[in-house]
C-alpha cells in the first residue's frame, strides 16, 4: 500500500509540472493532494508546521504568479491600467479556451483590443501585448521555480 501512495504522490508532483503546458491542470491542487496523501496515509508527523506555513505562502504565490507577471510586463511595456486588467482576465479565460495556447493568445489579443479601443496607436498596443507574452513567460518560469521549491522542501522535510 505504501508503494501505491508514493506513486500517487510522485504522479501529483509530475502533474503539477504538466500544468505549465496544460493550464487546466490545477498545479496547486495536485501538489496539495500529494502533500496530504503523505500526511494522511504515510506519516502525518514528519511534515513540520514550518513546512505547512511555507506551503500555504508559496501556494498563494503560485496561484497569482501569472496574473502578477502579466500585469507587471504590460505596464512596463507601456500598457494602460485597462490593458493590465485585460491581461489578467486573459490569463484566466485563456486557460479554458484552446488549451494550452489560449493562455498565450487570449491575453495578447485582449490587450491589443483594449489598447486600440482606448485610441492608442497600433505600435503601442502591440508593444503592450508583447509585454503580456513576456509576462506569461516570466510567470511560467516563476511557477516552475515555486513548484520545485515546494517539492524539494517536501522531500527535505520528510
Amino acid at each position: 500500500m505504501e508503494m501505491v501512495i508514493w506513486i500517487v504522490i510522485i504522479a501529483c508532483f509530475i502533474a503539477s509540472f504538466a500544468s505549465v503546458i496544460f493550464p487546466l491542470i490545477p498545479a496547486p491542487l495536485v501538489l496539495w493532494i500529494g502533500f496530504l496523501a503523505y500526511f494522511f496515509f504515510l506519516d502525518g508527523e514528519a511534515l513540520s508546521v514550518f513546512f505547512w506555513i511555507g506551503a500555504i505562502v508559496l501556494t498563494i504565490l503560485l496561484i497569482v504568479s501569472d496574473i502578477i507577471a502579466n500585469s507587471y510586463f504590460v505596464k512596463r511595456y507601456g500598457g494602460s491600467k485597462w490593458g493590465e486588467r485585460a491581461a489578467a482576465v486573459g490569463v484566466i479565460v485563456g486557460s479554458f479556451i484552446i488549451p494550452p495556447l489560449g493562455i498565450l493568445i487570449v491575453p495578447f489579443v485582449l490587450v491589443i483590443i483594449v489598447e486600440l479601443v482606448q485610441r492608442r496607436e497600433s505600435k503601442d498596443a502591440l508593444k503592450a501585448a508583447i509585454g503580456s507574452l513576456f509576462g506569461f513567460l516570466s510567470g511560467t518560469v516563476a511557477k516552475i521555480i515555486i513548484q520545485l521549491i515546494m517539492i524539494v522542501w517536501f522531500f527535505i522535510d520528510i
